[in-house]
Protein backbone atom coordinates (compact mmCIF):
# COMPACT_ATOMS: atom_id res chain seq x y z
CA UNK A 1 0.00 0.00 0.00
CA UNK A 2 1.29 3.58 -1.25
CA UNK A 3 -0.61 5.83 1.62
CA UNK A 4 0.59 6.23 5.26
CA UNK A 5 -2.01 5.76 8.04
CA UNK A 6 -1.98 7.23 11.31
CA UNK A 7 -4.54 7.56 14.06
CA UNK A 8 -4.92 7.62 18.01
CA UNK A 9 -4.19 4.14 19.12
CA UNK A 10 -5.27 4.88 22.70
CA UNK A 11 -8.97 6.20 24.67
CA UNK A 12 -8.88 9.94 23.92
CA UNK A 13 -9.24 11.62 27.59
CA UNK A 14 -6.67 12.31 30.60
CA UNK A 15 -4.35 9.68 31.43
CA UNK A 16 -0.33 8.71 31.64
CA UNK A 17 0.38 7.99 28.29
CA UNK A 18 -1.39 8.61 24.92
CA UNK A 19 0.00 6.72 21.84
CA UNK A 20 -0.63 8.01 18.35
CA UNK A 21 0.77 5.48 15.55
CA UNK A 22 1.72 5.51 11.96
CA UNK A 23 2.23 2.83 9.25
CA UNK A 24 2.90 2.90 6.02
CA UNK A 25 6.22 3.24 3.96
CA UNK A 26 6.44 6.78 4.58
CA UNK A 27 6.17 6.56 8.87
CA UNK A 28 10.09 7.03 9.24
CA UNK A 29 10.28 9.66 6.86
CA UNK A 30 7.53 11.86 8.66
CA UNK A 31 8.65 10.90 11.89
CA UNK A 32 12.16 12.33 11.14
CA UNK A 33 10.79 15.59 10.48
CA UNK A 34 8.89 16.04 13.43
CA UNK A 35 10.42 14.01 16.25
CA UNK A 36 14.67 14.37 17.23
CA UNK A 37 16.84 12.87 19.94
CA UNK A 38 20.66 12.68 20.64
CA UNK A 39 21.10 8.99 20.78
CA UNK A 40 18.86 9.09 17.13
CA UNK A 41 20.40 8.31 14.04
CA UNK A 42 17.22 7.57 11.17
CA UNK A 43 19.47 6.10 8.86
CA UNK A 44 20.86 3.14 11.16
CA UNK A 45 17.28 3.53 13.66
CA UNK A 46 17.34 0.29 15.74
CA UNK A 47 13.68 -1.26 15.90
CA UNK A 48 11.68 -1.86 18.99
CA UNK A 49 14.15 0.64 21.08
CA UNK A 50 12.45 3.45 22.91
CA UNK A 51 13.93 6.72 22.01
CA UNK A 52 13.35 9.57 24.09
CA UNK A 53 13.19 12.93 22.44
CA UNK A 54 11.63 15.89 21.54
CA UNK A 55 8.28 16.14 19.11
CA UNK A 56 8.08 19.65 17.29
CA UNK A 57 4.59 21.31 17.56
CA UNK A 58 6.08 24.55 16.32
CA UNK A 59 8.77 26.40 15.90
CA UNK A 60 10.88 26.66 19.53
CA UNK A 61 7.29 24.74 21.14
CA UNK A 62 8.72 20.50 21.96
CA UNK A 63 6.62 17.55 23.15
CA UNK A 64 8.73 15.44 25.43
CA UNK A 65 8.58 11.70 24.59
CA UNK A 66 9.06 8.98 23.47
CA UNK A 67 9.18 7.02 20.07
CA UNK A 68 9.95 3.25 18.79
CA UNK A 69 9.45 1.91 14.99
CA UNK A 70 8.89 -1.32 14.25
CA UNK A 71 10.54 -2.45 11.10
CA UNK A 72 8.46 -4.63 7.82
CA UNK A 73 7.42 -7.17 7.67
CA UNK A 74 8.07 -7.66 11.69
CA UNK A 75 5.40 -5.19 12.99
CA UNK A 76 2.31 -6.02 13.63
CA UNK A 77 0.61 -4.47 10.08
CA UNK A 78 3.50 -5.79 8.12
CA UNK A 79 4.72 -2.54 6.97
CA UNK A 80 6.68 -0.01 8.91
CA UNK A 81 5.63 1.09 12.10
CA UNK A 82 6.35 4.30 14.44
CA UNK A 83 4.77 4.85 17.53
CA UNK A 84 5.00 8.34 19.77
CA UNK A 85 3.95 8.01 23.42
CA UNK A 86 3.30 11.66 24.50
CA UNK A 87 1.72 12.97 27.99
CA UNK A 88 -2.16 12.11 28.17
CA UNK A 89 -3.93 14.87 27.77
CA UNK A 90 -6.96 15.20 24.58
CA UNK A 91 -5.59 18.70 23.40
CA UNK A 92 -1.65 17.42 22.70
CA UNK A 93 -2.74 14.16 21.74
CA UNK A 94 -4.71 15.66 18.64
CA UNK A 95 -1.72 18.08 17.71
CA UNK A 96 0.49 15.46 17.40
CA UNK A 97 -1.97 13.86 15.31
CA UNK A 98 -2.76 16.42 13.13
CA UNK A 99 1.34 17.53 12.93
CA UNK A 100 1.75 13.97 11.56
CA UNK A 101 -1.11 14.76 9.07
CA UNK A 102 0.16 18.06 8.04
CA UNK A 103 3.68 16.36 6.95
CA UNK A 104 1.66 13.61 4.68
CA UNK A 105 0.22 11.04 6.66
CA UNK A 106 -3.45 10.16 6.16
CA UNK A 107 -6.06 9.69 9.09
CA UNK A 108 -6.74 5.50 9.11
CA UNK A 109 -10.19 4.29 8.91
CA UNK A 110 -11.48 2.44 11.34
CA UNK A 111 -10.03 -1.14 12.02
CA UNK A 112 -7.25 -0.41 8.71
CA UNK A 113 -4.32 -1.23 11.03
CA UNK A 114 -5.93 -4.71 11.12
CA UNK A 115 -6.72 -5.28 7.91
CA UNK A 116 -3.62 -3.89 6.75
CA UNK A 117 -1.91 -6.84 9.19
CA UNK A 118 -4.94 -9.29 7.46
CA UNK A 119 -4.05 -8.29 4.16
CA UNK A 120 0.01 -8.54 4.89
CA UNK A 121 -0.45 -12.40 6.11
CA UNK A 122 0.08 -11.23 9.52
CA UNK A 123 -3.39 -12.56 11.02
CA UNK A 124 -6.09 -14.97 9.57
CA UNK A 125 -9.62 -13.24 9.46
CA UNK A 126 -10.69 -15.40 12.69
CA UNK A 127 -8.03 -14.03 14.25
CA UNK A 128 -8.67 -10.49 13.56
CA UNK A 129 -12.15 -10.84 14.87
CA UNK A 130 -11.18 -12.28 17.89
CA UNK A 131 -9.03 -8.93 18.77
CA UNK A 132 -12.77 -7.30 18.44
CA UNK A 133 -13.83 -10.04 20.98
CA UNK A 134 -11.38 -10.01 23.21
CA UNK A 135 -12.08 -5.62 23.72
CA UNK A 136 -15.46 -5.94 23.86
CA UNK A 137 -15.17 -9.13 26.67
CA UNK A 138 -17.59 -7.98 29.66
CA UNK A 139 -16.67 -11.84 31.69
CA UNK A 140 -13.50 -14.12 32.27
CA UNK A 141 -15.68 -16.99 30.19
CA UNK A 142 -16.03 -14.70 27.16
CA UNK A 143 -12.40 -13.55 27.15
CA UNK A 144 -10.51 -16.90 27.64
CA UNK A 145 -12.82 -18.29 24.47
CA UNK A 146 -11.14 -15.03 22.78
CA UNK A 147 -7.97 -15.38 24.07
CA UNK A 148 -8.06 -19.10 22.48
CA UNK A 149 -9.09 -18.19 19.24
CA UNK A 150 -6.73 -15.28 18.97
CA UNK A 151 -3.97 -17.55 19.37
CA UNK A 152 -5.00 -18.87 15.81
CA UNK A 153 -7.18 -22.49 17.06
CA UNK A 154 -9.66 -21.99 14.51
CA UNK A 155 -7.58 -21.06 12.13
CA UNK A 156 -5.94 -24.07 12.27
CA UNK A 157 -8.77 -26.64 12.46
CA UNK A 158 -10.03 -24.82 9.08
CA UNK A 159 -6.89 -24.98 7.27
CA UNK A 160 -6.74 -28.60 7.70
CA UNK A 161 -10.41 -29.36 6.48
CA UNK A 162 -9.38 -27.16 3.86
CA UNK A 163 -6.42 -29.26 3.06
CA UNK A 164 -8.41 -32.10 3.32
CA UNK A 165 -10.91 -31.05 0.43
CA UNK A 166 -7.99 -30.09 -1.49
CA UNK A 167 -6.58 -33.50 -1.60
CA UNK A 168 -9.84 -35.04 -2.61
CA UNK A 169 -10.66 -32.78 -4.89
CA UNK A 170 -7.08 -33.82 -6.55
CA UNK A 171 -7.69 -37.19 -6.72
CA UNK A 172 -10.76 -36.32 -8.73
CA UNK A 173 -8.84 -34.60 -10.84
CA UNK A 174 -6.99 -37.31 -11.80
CA UNK A 175 -9.98 -39.64 -12.26
CA UNK A 176 -11.22 -37.13 -14.44
CA UNK A 177 -8.26 -37.29 -16.28
CA UNK A 178 -8.11 -41.17 -16.45
CA UNK A 179 -11.19 -42.37 -16.17
CA UNK A 180 -11.57 -46.52 -14.54
CA UNK A 181 -14.29 -47.80 -13.44
CA UNK A 182 -12.27 -49.38 -10.47
CA UNK A 183 -10.65 -46.07 -9.80
CA UNK A 184 -13.41 -44.38 -10.03
CA UNK A 185 -15.00 -46.38 -7.11
CA UNK A 186 -12.04 -45.72 -5.01
CA UNK A 187 -11.99 -42.07 -5.76
CA UNK A 188 -15.98 -41.95 -4.66
CA UNK A 189 -15.33 -44.11 -1.28
CA UNK A 190 -12.49 -41.24 -0.59
CA UNK A 191 -14.92 -38.77 -1.21
CA UNK A 192 -17.36 -40.37 1.74
CA UNK A 193 -14.42 -40.94 4.22
CA UNK A 194 -12.71 -37.61 4.05
CA UNK A 195 -16.15 -35.35 4.07
CA UNK A 196 -17.14 -37.45 6.83
CA UNK A 197 -14.21 -36.32 8.70
CA UNK A 198 -15.02 -32.68 7.89
CA UNK A 199 -18.27 -33.23 9.19
CA UNK A 200 -17.68 -34.86 12.43
CA UNK A 201 -15.24 -31.42 12.92
CA UNK A 202 -17.34 -29.10 12.28
CA UNK A 203 -20.14 -30.76 14.59
CA UNK A 204 -17.15 -31.12 17.38
CA UNK A 205 -16.56 -27.13 17.40
CA UNK A 206 -20.57 -26.29 17.46
CA UNK A 207 -20.85 -28.91 20.29
CA UNK A 208 -17.99 -27.49 22.06
CA UNK A 209 -19.68 -24.02 21.02
CA UNK A 210 -23.11 -24.35 22.47
CA UNK A 211 -22.62 -22.26 25.39
CA UNK A 212 -21.06 -19.71 23.13
CA UNK A 213 -24.60 -17.56 23.63
CA UNK A 214 -24.16 -17.50 27.03
CA UNK A 215 -20.36 -16.85 27.32
CA UNK A 216 -20.67 -13.65 25.29
CA UNK A 217 -24.21 -12.50 26.47
CA UNK A 218 -24.90 -13.65 29.59
CA UNK A 219 -27.57 -15.70 30.70
CA UNK A 220 -31.48 -13.11 30.99
CA UNK A 221 -32.60 -14.41 33.82
CA UNK A 222 -36.05 -12.55 34.43
CA UNK A 223 -38.01 -12.17 37.76
CA UNK A 224 -41.49 -12.50 38.14
CA UNK A 225 -43.86 -12.56 40.91
CA UNK A 226 -47.08 -10.69 42.35
CA UNK A 227 -46.57 -7.48 44.11
CA UNK A 228 -44.60 -7.09 47.27
CA UNK A 229 -43.50 -10.54 47.26
CA UNK A 230 -39.67 -9.88 47.68
CA UNK A 231 -38.79 -9.88 43.91
CA UNK A 232 -36.96 -6.09 44.48
CA UNK A 233 -35.36 -8.31 47.80
CA UNK A 234 -34.09 -10.51 45.85
CA UNK A 235 -32.21 -9.14 43.27
CA UNK A 236 -30.78 -7.11 45.99
CA UNK A 237 -29.39 -10.14 47.53
CA UNK A 238 -28.13 -11.77 44.55
CA UNK A 239 -26.38 -8.81 43.71
CA UNK A 240 -25.15 -8.27 47.07
CA UNK A 241 -26.37 -4.51 47.04
CA UNK A 242 -28.77 -2.23 47.42
CA UNK A 243 -29.53 -1.96 43.32
CA UNK A 244 -33.65 -2.07 44.06
CA UNK A 245 -35.77 0.07 46.38
CA UNK A 246 -37.76 -1.83 48.65
CA UNK A 247 -40.88 -0.99 50.76
CA UNK A 248 -43.64 -2.23 52.47
CA UNK A 249 -46.03 -0.40 49.94
CA UNK A 250 -47.24 -2.64 46.99
CA UNK A 251 -46.31 -1.72 43.15
CA UNK A 252 -43.31 -0.04 44.39
CA UNK A 253 -41.41 -1.30 41.59
CA UNK A 254 -43.43 0.60 38.44
CA UNK A 255 -40.40 -0.23 36.09
CA UNK A 256 -38.19 -3.15 35.19
CA UNK A 257 -35.02 -2.63 36.55
CA UNK A 258 -31.87 -4.17 34.74
CA UNK A 259 -28.35 -4.82 36.80
CA UNK A 260 -25.56 -7.77 36.41
CA UNK A 261 -23.32 -10.06 38.24
CA UNK A 262 -20.81 -12.94 37.53
CA UNK A 263 -21.06 -16.19 38.78
CA UNK A 264 -18.37 -18.89 37.74
CA UNK A 265 -17.36 -16.69 34.92
CA UNK A 266 -20.62 -16.04 33.46
CA UNK A 267 -22.36 -12.46 33.59
CA UNK A 268 -25.73 -13.07 34.91
CA UNK A 269 -28.41 -10.50 33.74
CA UNK A 270 -31.37 -9.79 36.05
CA UNK A 271 -34.77 -8.06 35.31
CA UNK A 272 -36.85 -6.96 38.08
CA UNK A 273 -40.10 -6.68 37.06
CA UNK A 274 -43.31 -4.85 38.14
CA UNK A 275 -45.41 -7.00 39.84
CA UNK A 276 -47.75 -8.54 37.98
CA UNK A 277 -51.34 -7.90 38.91
CA UNK A 278 -54.79 -5.66 38.12
CA UNK A 279 -52.83 -2.49 37.29
CA UNK A 280 -54.25 0.30 39.41
CA UNK A 281 -53.11 3.14 36.89
CA UNK A 282 -51.65 3.61 33.38
CA UNK A 283 -48.51 3.77 34.95
CA UNK A 284 -48.18 0.37 36.58
CA UNK A 285 -49.70 -1.07 33.56
CA UNK A 286 -47.10 0.08 31.19
CA UNK A 287 -44.79 -1.59 34.14
CA UNK A 288 -46.86 -4.75 34.48
CA UNK A 289 -46.95 -5.31 30.74
CA UNK A 290 -43.01 -4.78 30.32
CA UNK A 291 -43.07 -8.03 33.16
CA UNK A 292 -44.75 -9.98 30.75
CA UNK A 293 -42.56 -9.03 27.60
CA UNK A 294 -39.36 -9.96 29.71
CA UNK A 295 -40.47 -13.26 30.15
CA UNK A 296 -40.31 -13.88 26.48
CA UNK A 297 -36.63 -12.92 26.17
CA UNK A 298 -35.00 -14.54 29.44
CA UNK A 299 -33.18 -18.04 29.66
CA UNK A 300 -34.60 -18.56 32.66
CA UNK A 301 -37.26 -17.08 35.11
CA UNK A 302 -37.35 -16.95 38.76
CA UNK A 303 -41.25 -17.18 40.04
CA UNK A 304 -40.93 -15.53 43.60
CA UNK A 305 -43.67 -17.00 46.02
CA UNK A 306 -43.89 -15.89 49.61
CA UNK A 307 -43.61 -18.63 51.48
CA UNK A 308 -45.27 -17.61 54.86
CA UNK A 309 -48.68 -17.81 52.42
CA UNK A 310 -50.73 -20.27 50.54
CA UNK A 311 -50.67 -19.78 46.98
CA UNK A 312 -53.38 -17.05 45.64
CA UNK A 313 -55.08 -17.11 42.40
CA UNK A 314 -52.94 -14.42 41.47
CA UNK A 315 -49.91 -16.37 42.21
CA UNK A 316 -52.15 -19.09 39.63
CA UNK A 317 -51.92 -16.59 37.01
CA UNK A 318 -48.52 -16.03 37.01
CA UNK A 319 -47.63 -19.30 36.26
CA UNK A 320 -49.62 -19.70 34.02
CA UNK A 321 -47.85 -17.50 32.24
CA UNK A 322 -44.57 -19.14 32.52
CA UNK A 323 -46.09 -22.39 32.29
CA UNK A 324 -43.72 -24.19 29.29
CA UNK A 325 -40.82 -21.70 30.42
CA UNK A 326 -37.36 -22.48 32.09
CA UNK A 327 -38.51 -21.89 35.60
CA UNK A 328 -37.55 -21.93 39.80
CA UNK A 329 -39.79 -21.58 41.69
CA UNK A 330 -38.03 -19.17 44.19
CA UNK A 331 -39.93 -19.31 48.01
CA UNK A 332 -39.30 -16.84 50.05
CA UNK A 333 -39.40 -15.95 53.64
CA UNK A 334 -38.16 -19.23 54.44
CA UNK A 335 -37.52 -17.85 57.96
CA UNK A 336 -41.04 -17.78 58.42
CA UNK A 337 -43.85 -20.56 58.87
CA UNK A 338 -44.63 -22.08 55.82
CA UNK A 339 -47.76 -22.41 54.68
CA UNK A 340 -47.32 -22.80 50.87
CA UNK A 341 -47.50 -26.56 49.01
CA UNK A 342 -44.52 -27.75 47.60
CA UNK A 343 -43.81 -26.30 44.20
CA UNK A 344 -42.43 -27.72 41.09
CA UNK A 345 -38.61 -27.11 41.11
CA UNK A 346 -38.37 -24.99 44.03
CA UNK A 347 -35.86 -23.88 46.36
CA UNK A 348 -36.26 -21.95 49.58
CA UNK A 349 -34.13 -19.10 50.32
CA UNK A 350 -34.82 -15.83 52.64
CA UNK A 351 -34.00 -12.60 50.60
CA UNK A 352 -33.73 -10.62 53.75
CA UNK A 353 -31.20 -12.94 55.66
CA UNK A 354 -29.67 -13.88 51.94
CA UNK A 355 -30.29 -17.73 53.27
CA UNK A 356 -29.49 -20.18 50.36
CA UNK A 357 -28.78 -17.32 47.55
CA UNK A 358 -25.55 -19.04 46.68
CA UNK A 359 -27.55 -22.42 46.09
CA UNK A 360 -29.92 -20.13 44.09
CA UNK A 361 -27.29 -18.93 42.17
CA UNK A 362 -25.98 -22.12 41.34
CA UNK A 363 -29.11 -23.68 40.75
CA UNK A 364 -29.69 -20.96 37.86
CA UNK A 365 -26.43 -21.84 36.42
CA UNK A 366 -26.86 -25.65 36.15
CA UNK A 367 -30.32 -25.15 34.90
CA UNK A 368 -28.58 -23.12 31.61
CA UNK A 369 -25.02 -24.39 31.69
CA UNK A 370 -25.89 -27.91 31.14
CA UNK A 371 -22.47 -29.28 31.16
CA UNK A 372 -18.88 -27.36 32.93
CA UNK A 373 -17.42 -25.07 30.20
CA UNK A 374 -14.25 -26.96 29.03
CA UNK A 375 -11.88 -23.86 27.64
CA UNK A 376 -9.40 -26.51 26.66
CA UNK A 377 -11.75 -27.13 23.66
CA UNK A 378 -12.45 -24.64 21.17
CA UNK A 379 -15.24 -22.88 21.81
CA UNK A 380 -16.60 -20.05 18.95
CA UNK A 381 -18.31 -17.45 20.31
CA UNK A 382 -18.18 -14.84 16.97
CA UNK A 383 -22.05 -15.64 15.38
CA UNK A 384 -20.12 -15.19 11.75
CA UNK A 385 -18.03 -17.49 12.63
CA UNK A 386 -20.98 -20.30 13.75
CA UNK A 387 -23.49 -18.93 10.92
CA UNK A 388 -20.36 -19.97 8.11
CA UNK A 389 -19.53 -23.53 10.11
CA UNK A 390 -23.53 -24.27 10.11
CA UNK A 391 -23.39 -23.10 6.07
CA UNK A 392 -20.90 -25.42 5.94
CA UNK A 393 -22.98 -28.46 7.14
CA UNK A 394 -25.67 -28.18 4.54
CA UNK A 395 -23.05 -27.98 2.11
CA UNK A 396 -21.88 -31.16 3.06
CA UNK A 397 -25.34 -32.55 2.94
CA UNK A 398 -26.07 -31.21 -0.37
CA UNK A 399 -22.49 -33.36 -1.27
CA UNK A 400 -24.11 -36.54 0.51
CA UNK A 401 -27.11 -36.50 -1.63
CA UNK A 402 -24.64 -35.94 -5.01
CA UNK A 403 -22.59 -38.76 -3.98
CA UNK A 404 -23.50 -41.09 -6.81
CA UNK A 405 -23.95 -38.27 -9.02
CA UNK A 406 -21.39 -37.01 -12.28
CA UNK A 407 -17.99 -36.15 -10.41
CA UNK A 408 -17.86 -33.26 -11.77
CA UNK A 409 -21.59 -32.49 -9.69
CA UNK A 410 -19.06 -33.23 -6.80
CA UNK A 411 -16.11 -31.33 -7.36
CA UNK A 412 -18.37 -28.21 -7.83
CA UNK A 413 -20.03 -28.77 -4.08
CA UNK A 414 -16.40 -29.66 -2.79
CA UNK A 415 -15.54 -26.08 -3.91
CA UNK A 416 -18.46 -24.69 -2.26
CA UNK A 417 -17.74 -25.90 0.95
CA UNK A 418 -13.89 -24.78 0.12
CA UNK A 419 -14.82 -21.42 -0.08
CA UNK A 420 -17.41 -21.54 2.82
CA UNK A 421 -14.95 -22.84 5.02
CA UNK A 422 -12.54 -20.14 3.55
CA UNK A 423 -15.17 -17.25 4.79
CA UNK A 424 -14.26 -18.18 8.27
CA UNK A 425 -10.48 -17.24 8.05
CA UNK A 426 -10.41 -15.15 5.12
CA UNK A 427 -8.87 -17.54 3.00
CA UNK A 428 -11.28 -16.66 -0.27
CA UNK A 429 -11.94 -14.20 -2.17
CA UNK A 430 -15.12 -12.32 -0.46
CA UNK A 431 -13.88 -8.72 -0.42
CA UNK A 432 -17.22 -7.83 0.89
CA UNK A 433 -16.75 -10.10 4.15
CA UNK A 434 -13.73 -8.76 4.90
CA UNK A 435 -14.51 -4.52 4.35
CA UNK A 436 -17.59 -5.51 6.57
CA UNK A 437 -15.61 -7.43 9.79
CA UNK A 438 -12.65 -4.20 9.51
CA UNK A 439 -15.46 -1.87 9.65
CA UNK A 440 -16.17 -3.09 13.12
CA UNK A 441 -12.87 -2.32 14.55
CA UNK A 442 -12.19 1.09 16.11
CA UNK A 443 -10.07 3.79 15.02
CA UNK A 444 -6.23 3.08 15.78
CA UNK A 445 -7.02 -0.54 15.42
Amino acid sequence: MEKTIVSISTPLGKGAISIVRMSGEKALEIASQLFSSKSLDYSNIEPRKMYLGKFELAPNIYERCLMVCFKAPYSYTGEDIVEFQIHGGIIITQKILEKCIEKGALLAEPGEFSKRAFINGKMSLDEAESIIEIIDSESESELKASLSLASGSLFKQVEEMQKHLTEVLAKIEVTLDYPEEDVDEAVRSDICSEIEQVKSRIEKILRDSESSKYIKNGINVSIVGKTNVGKSSLLNALLNENRAIVTNIEGTTRDSIEASFYYKGIKINLIDTAGIRDAIDEVEKIGIEKSKQSLKNADITLFVLDGSQKMTENDRKIKDLIEGKTYISVINKCDMERKLEKQENEIEISALSQKNIDELKEKIFNLVIKEEINFNNLIVTNQRQLGELKNALRVIEEIEQAKDQMLEIVTMLIKKLWQTLGKITGNTENEDIIDLIFSKFCLGK
